[in-house]
Order: C-alpha cells, then sequence, then structure tokens
C-alpha cells in the first residue's frame, strides 16, 4: 500500500468511507488505515475513527513521535484536492452512529448504533440518541451523512489557525521542551513518593492509622500525575518503557488500569467535553455539566444510553449541593470502570499494540494491589478500623481525582467550558482553547497540582513533558493572541466558582423538567379517575 501519485476528489474519498474504507487527511496526503492497524493502533481504534473524511494533520504531529511519523507514509494512497490548499471536512461516519462490525458471515459491515438528534436551524451540532428499534437499519450510511451541517466558523480561518499551530509546534521543538527532566523535574517526585510511602510505614507501625492512611492516599495522589504522562508517552517517549513504568505504579501499587486510561484519556484530549463522544463529562444520573445530556444522549465510548429519566432530573437538581460528596467516592468509580475494561479486554481479540502481554501485566497488578492492601486492611485489627483506613485513604484522594485524572484536570479545566459542537470544520487548537481552561498556580505550589493546572498547553501538546508547560506555556499564550483566540485561565477559588455556577444553571432546569413531569403526571392521574 505504498505511495502513489493520484490526486482525490472530496467526492471519492467520500464513496471510499461509504464502501468501507478508513481514509483520514494528513498533510494533504490520504491515508488508508488498514483494519489491522485500526484494531492494533495504542490510542484505540476511536482516536482515528473520530477524524476519518477529516484533515488531521496537527492532531497527528501533537500526539505522534518521528519515527511513528514516518512509519505513516506506508499508509499514503495520495494527495487530495484542495481549495487553496484547505481540505473540506466531512462528518466522520461514527460522528453520526455508523459503525463498522462484524457480520454474521465474518465479514465487516455497516451497524447504526445511535441516531442524531435532529438539529435546530443553522446548529452545527450533532448530538446522538439511541437509534429506535423499530426502525429498518439501512445498509449503510450515506452521502447526506458526510455532508457537516451548517457552521458559524470560517473554513479559511480555522485553516490560518491549524498553519500557525504548526509554527507553533515547531518553536516548542527548537526550544528543546520536549527533552524529559529526569533529575530536576522527576528527582523530587521519587523523593516525595519516597517520603510518603515512608511516613504511611511508619505511621502504621505506630497504630497512627488516620495518618499512614492520609499519607498513603497523597501517594496515590501523587503517583497518578506520573502515570499520567507515562500514559501520554512524556517520560522515555518509547511505549513499552513507558507502559511497564505505568503498570508499576497505576495497576501494582494505585490498583487501577492504566490501559483503561490510556483508551479513555486519548478520547478526551480529541473531541474535548462533546456530550455524545468525551467520556470524561458523561456521569449520568449524577452530574451533568450541559442541558444537550436531558436528551437521554448515546455515548459512543461506553456504547450505551446515558438515561436521563426522574431519577437523573432528581439527583441533577442537587448536583451543586452534592458535586464535592460526590468527588469524594470518585475513586470507587475508577476501580469499576477499570475492572469493567479489563474483563471486556478478555473477550476483546483486537488487541492494540502490546495488549497481550500487557493486559495480563495489568490483571496481575490488580490482583498484587489487593493482596498488600488487604494484607494492609486486615493488620488494622479490627472491621472498624479497616473501613475507616480504607475511607480515609480513598477520600484523601478522591477529591483530586474524577475518571483517573487529577481534580484539576478535569472538573475545573473542563466543566465550566463550552460543550457545543462546532463541526468538523473546527481546528485543533480553536477546539482545544475553547473547551480547556488553566489554573492559575504559583510555581511552589504547582506540586500539589502535579503541573497539570496547565491544561490548555497540555491539551495542545499532550506529549509535552509536563515539567516544561510552564516555559510553554508563554509560547501558547502568544499564540492565542496573534490569532485572536482566548487563552482562559481562573483562579483555584474563582474555578471552583465557576464550576459550580454551571452544575446549578443545570440544576435549576433540571427541577423545571422534574416539575413538567410531575404536573403531566398528576394531570394524567386525573383524567384517568374521572
Amino acid at each position: 500500500m505504498g505511495a502513489t501519485k493520484k490526486e482525490w476528489t472530496r467526492e471519492e474519498v467520500a464513496v471510499r468511507i461509504l464502501a468501507g474504507e478508513t481514509l483520514v487527511v494528513y498533510n494533504n496526503q490520504l491515508l488508508r488505515i488498514p483494519q489491522v492497524w485500526l484494531n492494533a493502533h495504542p490510542g484505540g481504534s476511536l482516536a482515528i475513527l473520530h477524524f476519518v473524511g477529516r484533515d488531521a494533520t496537527n492532531e497527528i504531529d501533537a500526539y505522534h513521535c518521528d519515527q511513528t511519523l514516518a512509519k505513516m507514509k506506508s499508509y499514503v494512497i495520495g494527495t487530495v484536492e484542495t481549495s487553496s490548499g484547505i481540505w473540506e471536512p466531512l462528518v466522520p461516519p461514527v460522528m453520526t452512529g455508523w459503525v463498522r462490525k462484524l457480520s454474521c458471515d465474518g465479514k465487516t459491515a455497516w451497524h447504526n448504533e445511535a441516531a442524531p438528534v435532529p438539529p435546530s436551524d443553522l446548529s452545527s451540532e450533532i448530538l446522538l440518541v439511541e437509534r429506535d428499534s423499530c426502525l429498518l437499519e439501512t445498509s449503510g450510511p450515506s452521502l447526506s451523512h458526510l455532508v457537516p451541517p451548517p457552521t458559524t466558523l470560517s473554513l479559511k480561518d480555522q485553516a490560518q489557525h491549524s498553519v500557525a499551530y504548526k509554527a507553533l509546534h515547531n518553536r516548542i521543538i527548537d526550544a528543546g521542551l520536549y527533552k524529559t527532566r529526569y533529575i530536576t523535574g522527576y528527582g523530587p517526585e521519587v523523593a516525595r513518593y519516597l517520603l510518603l510511602a515512608a511516613s504511611s510505614a511508619v505511621a502504621y507501625s505506630h497504630d497512627w492509622l488516620i495518618i499512614s492512611a492520609v499519607c498513603l492516599g497523597l501517594l496515590w495522589h501523587q503517583l497518578v500525575f506520573t502515570v499520567h504522562d507515562l500514559g501520554h508517552m512524556g517520560v522515555t517517549h518509547d511505549w513499552t518503557k513507558d507502559r511497564l513504568i505505568a503498570i508499576l505504579l497505576a495497576d501494582f501499587i494505585g490498583g487501577l488500569s492504566v490501559g483503561w486510561w490510556v483508551d479513555n484519556h486519548n478520547v478526551h484530549h480529541l473531541v474535548t467535553n462533546h456530550p455524545s463522544h468525551d467520556p470524561d463529562i458523561g456521569h449520568l444520573p449524577f452530574l451533568a455539566i450541559s442541558t444537550a445530556f436531558f436528551n437521554s444522549l448515546w455515548s459512543s465510548y461506553y456504547k450505551r444510553t446515558m438515561v436521563f429519566n426522574r431519577v437523573s432530573a432528581f439527583l441533577i437538581s442537587f448536583q451543586h449541593k452534592l458535586f464535592y460528596i460526590l468527588l469524594g467516592f470518585g475513586r470507587f468509580n475508577l476501580y469499576a470502570n477499570a475492572y469493567g475494561f479489563l474483563w471486556r479486554k478478555a473477550f476483546d481479540h483486537r488487541r492494540a499494540k502490546g495488549g497481550r502481554w500487557s493486559w495480563w501485566l495489568e490483571v496481575i497488578g490488580v490482583l498484587f494491589f489487593w493482596c498488600w492492601f488487604g494484607a494492609v486492611l486486615k493488620g488494622c485489627g479490627s472491621w472498624s478500623r479497616a473501613i475507616t483506613y480504607l475511607i480515609v485513604s480513598h477520600v484523601t484522594t478522591s477529591p483530586l481525582h474524577v475518571q483517573a485524572r487529577d481534580y484539576l484536570g478535569i472538573v475545573l479545566s473542563h466543566f465550566s467550558m463550552s460543550t457545543e459542537d462546532l463541526g468538523p470544520v473546527e481546528s485543533f487548537p480553536h477546539r482545544q482553547l475553547r473547551t480547556t481552561t488553566d489554573v492559575i498556580c504559583p510555581p511552589h505550589l504547582s506540586f500539589m497540582h502535579g503541573g497539570l493546572h496547565l491544561q490548555v498547553t497540555h491539551h495542545l501538546f499532550p506529549r509535552l513533558p509536563r515539567h516544561n508547560l510552564r516555559e510553554a506555556s508563554v509560547l501558547v499564550k502568544e499564540f492565542a493572541k496573534e490569532q485572536d483566540l482566548v487563552y482562559a485561565e481562573f483562579g483555584f477559588i474563582s474555578g471552583n466558582g465557576e464550576v459550580l455556577e454551571v452544575l446549578k444553571g443545570v440544576a435549576d432546569q433540571a427541577k423545571i423538567v422534574g416539575m413538567v413531569a410531575d404536573r403531566e403526571i398528576r394531570e394524567a392521574m386525573g383524567k384517568k379517575r374521572q
């Protein structure tokens, strides 16, 4: 499947996509991704499927090293016909609810798992709901499914943002910011990990269980930042080395699954704050950051409907008051998601790179975790003391975790930002700046947030070692100013206020929905009695 000189028109690309091919535009070249690599892609298949028919140049450059980019040349099948060098994007089938699945005869075929919500006039949003099973399923998507809805964005302006981002990326590379600071960056962190681990062990040996539990929780909290770097290949920049270290820290010491985290987190980065596609904002029935969730949206990641009913409406109406309580139990949710992922992967023969050995190592790691942590709980001396140790250690870390990320990384940096879908025309930098905000923090306190309070820069350059984010953020702010883009940042207190304001606004709407539903039920019951 080597490169050819053929130039592909937009119509020809659309026809091939409808025929089931996975085609992505990169630097005005057309890549055809074979099914075998779609299954083996370390970032998960959805990371590719969300860019079928689109120009993914910025995203591909941001997520892949030079060696990987060189390997992609074997997937080039030609160039694409553009207008003034700009590719007019198509809508990826997955974004309208169409996916490829194995049929009864062993061949892949189109499957309609969800349907778009009827759009309002001039709306660029494509939100998905579960497909009506009573409707007859067609053989596959049509050309109309690939045509983007109207948008207020200028394709020319978005293309200019993409070009400017590429220049910014070159500045980041030339500044040497992809070089990991092993001594000055990770040196103090390793010392901090050892101090917390030793403090927990010493306190435990003296029967100071609360102090021991707090230190253990803080250790888990700090370790997740390094696991985050490793998941992005931001430490050694070698997939196998980073994954081995990540499994040691996340699974053996933390009892979580780095495989699940990477699979989930890559999608979050690529479709940030999209109600139907970003797994990190789909928290029904407990939380909703947009009234769009009142439509009982379909999650393309979890492959299920996020049901909004009377129970959901009731819980959402109090979400701003229950918010911090829910965060307190966040780590238990991580266990459920991580172990559910490992269970599903046990029956999934489509393993990504290193999927077989890493899955077994993760399972062994989780079992090891519960052996040593179970022994710690047993050594507490009584059920009540063991439960107290369990709760304190987990609550210590849980307020700083939602969906296997730090509290800042998801809640403060995204919950108060836009959840609108502006369509495939939107450029990578425009989308990341629109949906992400930084949390202002002085350098001497940044270790509390693992350096990930600089989420805007991290989302633009996910492989960048986080100890270099502050230096890189200076260049990103210059870029945003030059491109007339908003670089959002809040203080810790004001950021919390922004999040609570969003949650309260949605809660108030949920109350109204609940009141209307109750009134309709009373009216229906009154008519029945008559």
